[in-house]
């Protein structure tokens, strides 16, 4: 029997205050509501997500590095450290795992400074402005990739 694929789910700096920070942009419900979405969704697919959230770079670096060979991809939402860190894009890059990269708002609809992202290059795909959706939008994307 094979054993089932593992996905990460890295959700970066302030996500942990979804449902009550500018609910206008990012709408209700909190990020443990995505999780709990997400680990619906992976038992639907037959696969496993862990689901990880973090307010410092250093830290989300670190899981990301301990990734290779736990994990089959990663759908990551680097929150503000997507426009400007190249250490978070350099350990995206290391790992050689498929990364998808997700905005929950439509990013280009928004600031200028938020028109790019640093990272977007060293991911598989970028998936925004589908709100909470984006997450689960990710998680079928690296389901087909990985030929589940």
């Amino acid at each position: 029997m094979e054993k089932k694929k593992r996905f990460l789910v890295v959700s970066g700096p302030n996500l942990n205050l979804l449902g009550t920070r500018k609910i206008s942009i990012y709408g209700e419900g909190s990020l443990d509501d995505i999780h709990k979405g997400l680990q619906q969704r992976a038992e639907e697919l037959n696969v496993t997500v862990e689901c990880k959230q973090f307010n410092s770079e250093g830290a989300i670096i670190d899981c990301l590095q301990e990734a290779p060979g736990r994990f089959d991809g990663v759908i990551i939402n680097a929150g503000a450290l997507a426009h400007y860190s190249y250490a978070l894009r350099s350990a995206i890059g290391a790992m050689l795992l498929p990364c998808v990269e997700v905005f929950i708002s439509n990013v280009h609809a928004r600031e200028e400074f938020r028109h790019k992202s640093v990272i977007a290059p060293v991911c598989v795909g970028v998936i925004a402005g589908f709100g909470k959706k984006s997450y689960l939008l990710a998680l079928d994307a690296l389901v087909n990739l990985t030929g589940v």
